[in-house]
C-alpha cells in the first residue's frame, strides 16, 4: 500500500492518493468507500472526489444504488498495451540485428511521441565506426532525419501542418531544410516515395534511410532506419539496394505484429 506524505507538493500527493486508491481496489473484487478511505488513510470526501474522476474517466465502476467500488476492465487494456510494445520491441529488436549483420551498418528504430521522436532501440554496427550521437531514449531532430520524415509523411494535413509549424528548424549542416514549407514539400516526395532520407542534413558525411512499421490497424506506429556512410553509399544503385533490404525487414516486422498488406491495399 502506497503511504501518503503530507509533506509531498499538492500534484505529487494527488498522484500518489490515486495509485492509493487503485491498489486498494485491486485488492478485492468491490469496495465500499468508507473501508476503502480508512485503507488509504483519507477523507471519505476526498475519496469520493478522486472515485468520481475515476469512474468519469472510465478506470471505476460504481454498483448502482450503492457506495461500493471496483476496478473495470480499462486497467487491464492499459496493462495489454505495455506487452504488446514489450512485444514488439522484442521482434522488432530480431529483425534489427539480421539487417544489421547483412547490412553491417547501424540500424534505429523510432517513434513519435507527439511532435518528438524518440529512439527506442539501436543495433550499431560492429564493422563501421559512425561518429553518431544517438542514444536509446533521445530524440530524433525531427526535420532532420529520415526517422522524422517518416513519421510525419503519412498524417493527416491538419496534424502534418500543425507539427511542422511548431519545429524549430535549427541548421545542422549546410544541407539542413530551414523552412516549413521546403519540408513540407519533403514530405510530400517521402510519401510518394515509401522512405524517407537524411542526405547529410543532421551529421554531414552521415546518410540515413528511413521506412515505415505498420501495425495490425495498418498504422504508422515506428520507423526504422540504417545509417551510413556518404562513401558506401553513393550511387543510386547502393541507395536502391540499403532501401530494399531496410524495407523489407520494416515489411517483416510489420507482418510479424499482425499487418496484413494485403488486407490494407484493399481498404
Amino acid at each position: 500500500m502506497l503511504i501518503m506524505n503530507d509533506s509531498s507538493p499538492e500534484s505529487v500527493a494527488s498522484v500518489l492518493k490515486v495509485f492509493g486508491i487503485l491498489e486498494a481496489l485491486s485488492e478485492s473484487k468491490d469496495i465500499a468507500i468508507s473501508e476503502l478511505s480508512q485503507k488509504v488513510m483519507m477523507p471519505k470526501s476526498t475519496a469520493y472526489r478522486f472515485l468520481q474522476t475515476m469512474k468519469s474517466l472510465g478506470y471505476v465502476n460504481q454498483e448502482e444504488d450503492s457506495d461500493k467500488y471496483s476496478l473495470n476492465l480499462k486497467l487491464l487494456d492499459l496493462g495489454n498495451r505495455v506487452l504488446y510494445h514489450q512485444n514488439f520491441l522484442a521482434i522488432a529488436d530480431l529483425e534489427m540485428r539480421k539487417l544489421r549483420d547483412k547490412t553491417k551498418e547501424t540500424i534505429h528504430l523510432a517513434v513519435r511521441e507527439g511532435d518528438q521522436i524518440i529512439y527506442v532501440n539501436k543495433v550499431a554496427s560492429e564493422q563501421y565506426s559512425l561518429c553518431l550521437t544517438s542514444k536509446i531514449g533521445n530524440q530524433a531532430a525531427i526535420h532532420a532525419s529520415g526517422l522524422g520524415k517518416v513519421l510525419l509523411a503519412w498524417l493527416d494535413d491538419e496534424s502534418k501542418k500543425n507539427l511542422v509549424n511548431n519545429i524549430d528548424f535549427v541548421r545542422y549542416t549546410p544541407k539542413t531544410i530551414t523552412s516549413k514549407e521546403a519540408f513540407l514539400l519533403e514530405l510530400d516526395d517521402v510519401k510518394r516515395c515509401g522512405y524517407g532520407k537524411d542526405d547529410e542534413e543532421s551529421e554531414l558525411g552521415l546518410r540515413c534511410f528511413a521506412v515505415p512499421i505498420y501495425n495490425r490497424l495498418g498504422n504508422i506506429i515506428a520507423a526504422l532506419s540504417l545509417s551510413t556512410s556518404i562513401f558506401r553509399c553513393n550511387t543510386a544503385e547502393e541507395e536502391a539496394k540499403l532501401v530494399s533490404e531496410i524495407s523489407q525487414s520494416a515489411a517483416k516486422i510489420s507482418e510479424l505484429i499482425g499487418f496484413n498488406k494485403q488486407s490494407k491495399s484493399l481498404d
